[in-house]
């Protein structure tokens, strides 16, 4: 991370607040500090460590061109979440949570298209030949849409991870998300059960001045991996520049002649240069703890993953923490071998049709 995160900081905000000890859920008791007043108080230094885990997380996830889900539909939260994460051009849900965000996603992209099919009509000037009654209909069919789908109009797939305030208020994202295997990040209060989230984040979820302090830390993370991402590209384009075949002037016989040389002969290719382990997470059903397990056992490759069995898969995934024994890893190795023979287009059409990396 560019910055340490302050406990400070964090202590101003009012992050550590949890709700009445009467309220308390017990699996939040290894992230409470004390008691005080009646209220719990939340372990900061706990709270900065699971932070600080949770944004290297998002910044690798983001540095790999998946998108990242903030839900958080509570008043307090809604501007807050808005603001900052329009800044990073990431989706969110502020309104309310349409039932099958996720595990009927085909609908809801037919849902957006429906937006972008009025916005064609109006261009073209088919929404002029339709009558008065029609057009209010078609105007306020397009407004309600643009109210609670307007923010994930460029989702053109499942999102990579979701963010979530208040796990107890979006307990339906959290299920959806849990079904698709996709990695979920919350602010987790006293109150709340941090059991099916993947990366918990101790804090209080009802102050805006919390909520704002955990999304200022979690936007900057993604900001960075976006421009992570970005740089690599340039660096990748200034690779493929630099192998370009270069006209040089050399003496021969005492006359001058022009030959081409090939920059790739002088310059020995740095083999797998910058190219540390493939990113598995752009296989749809891998998450980053799955993606650590495998580079554990040796796979660090498409290669290495297409080659690999679904039931060695699983064994490895078993064997590494009990909240991935329920992965189905089936189609992992087919994604897998598309990927590593350059077939993104495919890929990319393969997991638009499927629902969490499971054919339909």
């Amino acid at each position: 991370m560019a910055s340490k995160i302050e406990v400070k900081n964090l202590l101003e905000a009012g992050v550590h607040f949890g709700h009445l000890t009467r309220k308390w859920n017990p699996n939040m008791a290894p992230y409470i500090y004390m008691e005080r007043n009646g209220i719990h108080v939340i372990n900061l230094y706990k709270t900065v460590a699971k932070l600080e885990e949770a944004n290297e997380a998002l910044k690798k996830i983001a540095a790999s061109g998946r998108k990242i889900l903030f839900v958080a539909t509570k008043k307090q939260a809604k501007d807050i979440v808005a603001d900052k994460v329009s800044k990073v051009n990431m989706p969110y849900i502020t309104e309310r949570w349409p039932g099958g965000m996720l595990t009927n996603f085909v609908t809801i992209r037919k849902a957006v298209k429906k937006m972008a099919s009025i916005d064609r009509m109006k261009k073209d000037g088919t929404f002029n030949t339709l009558s008065k009654k029609e057009r209010l209909q078609v105007d306020r069919l397009r407004a309600k849409l643009e109210k609670n789908l307007g923010s994930i109009a460029d989702m053109t797939r499942l999102p990579g991870a979701i963010f979530i305030v208040d796990t107890m208020r979006e307990h339906i994202a959290v299920k959806e998300a849990q079904k698709l295997n996709i990695p979920i990040f919350a602010m987790v209060d006293t109150n709340s059960d941090p059991r099916p989230i993947d990366f918990v984040i101790p804090s209080n979820d009802d102050a805006s001045k919390s909520i704002e302090a955990i999304l200022e830390e979690v936007t900057k993370a993604v900001a960075e991996g976006l421009a992570e991402r970005k740089n690599d590209k340039a660096n990748d384009k200034e690779d493929e520049e630099e192998e370009v075949m270069e006209t040089k002037t050399v003496i021969v016989d005492d006359e001058e002649e022009v030959v081409k040389e090939d920059k790739k002969a002088k310059k020995a290719k740095p083999a797998p240069k910058k190219v540390k382990a493939d990113d598995l997470t752009k296989i749809e059903g891998v998450g980053p703890k799955a993606e650590e397990a495998l580079i554990g056992k040796g796979i660090a490759s498409y290669a290495d993953l297409a080659k690999t069995t679904p039931e060695k898969i699983k064994e490895i995934l078993t064997e590494a923490s009990s909240t991935l024994a329920h992965l189905d890893p089936t189609s992992w190795p087919k994604q897998a071998k598309m990927a590593a023979t350059g077939k993104w287009d495919e890929l990319k059409e393969w997991q638009d049709n499927a629902k969490g990396g499971v054919e339909q």
